[in-house]
């Protein structure tokens, strides 16, 4: 798309049609009020107002988030406008997308129908394909064939737990940077190998007990933290730190 507009709102306006019903509420309330809060949102249904702003932005429409008084808590809240013209990410145009049926089945051989996280093995249908950058700070309409190592499979929880480390974590920390050899290697991009998360020398493990044997296990170790006014995790570590010894 060329960059002939010459303000967000003419671009916001021009692939309007695209947009998705979300976006296109808040583009709306922009366009015919110069601003929409998180309150005039939750009223028009959008009670996570985050989500419903970031559906805008990933379409390549810069949002700039302001802090103004609640008229009903009198309150400070979060208020959205357009943001900067140079901002405009063209190749977001075409919006999220729809990946084939053979490329969700080369990610779930790949990763053994395993979720990147967890590790916990599903049926593909339950597993999401996942930029392993998020969308709105990558976009993936840059090319015509997405790459399979920009991406991972995660099961709904997993994919939750992402979304919500990215907006808190990640879009503070590592993503400032725009080094993408930093923002790979945190532990939200690439937990298979990853050296940091959110920019913190920090190790984490999910460890997910399932079926009989393994709830028996997982029971026994429970039943000795509780006995020791510990967590599970810390029974896990000193179990590690006594098979060293």
């Amino acid at each position: 798309m060329s960059k002939q507009f010459k303000s967000v709102e003419d671009y916001a306006v021009a692939i309007f049609p695209k947009l998705s019903k979300r976006a296109k509420t808040v583009v709306k309330e922009i366009i015919e009020n110069g601003s929409v809060t998180t309150e005039r949102l939750a009223d028009l249904g959008y009670e996570h107002a985050p989500r419903a702003v970031r559906d805008v932005r990933e379409a390549g429409i810069p949002i700039t988030t302001l802090r103004v008084l609640s008229t009903k808590t009198h309150r400070k809240i979060a208020s959205y406008v357009f943001g900067d013209i140079e901002s405009i990410q063209y190749f977001k145009s075409e919006g999220r997308r729809t990946f084939t049926k053979a490329f969700k089945e080369e990610l779930f051989n790949k990763q053994s129908g395993k979720c990147a996280i967890c590790n916990m093995e599903f049926d593909e249908k339950l597993l999401q394909i996942d930029h392993r950058i998020p969308y709105e700070y990558m976009g993936d309409a840059r090319s015509l064939t997405p790459k399979i190592d920009d991406f991972m499979l995660l099961c709904g929880e997993c994919n939750k737990k992402k979304d919500q480390a990215t907006i808190e974590g990640c879009s503070k920390t590592c993503f400032l940077t725009k080094d993408i050899k930093i923002i790979r290697s945190c532990y939200w991009s690439s937990p298979e190998n990853y050296t940091h998360i959110c920019m913190k020398p920090i190790r984490r493990m999910e460890i997910t007990w399932f079926g009989n044997e393994d709830v028996s296990d997982y029971d026994e170790i429970n039943e000795q933290a509780l006995h020791q006014n510990k967590t599970v995790q810390e029974i896990v570590k000193h179990m590690i730190h006594e098979s060293r010894d």
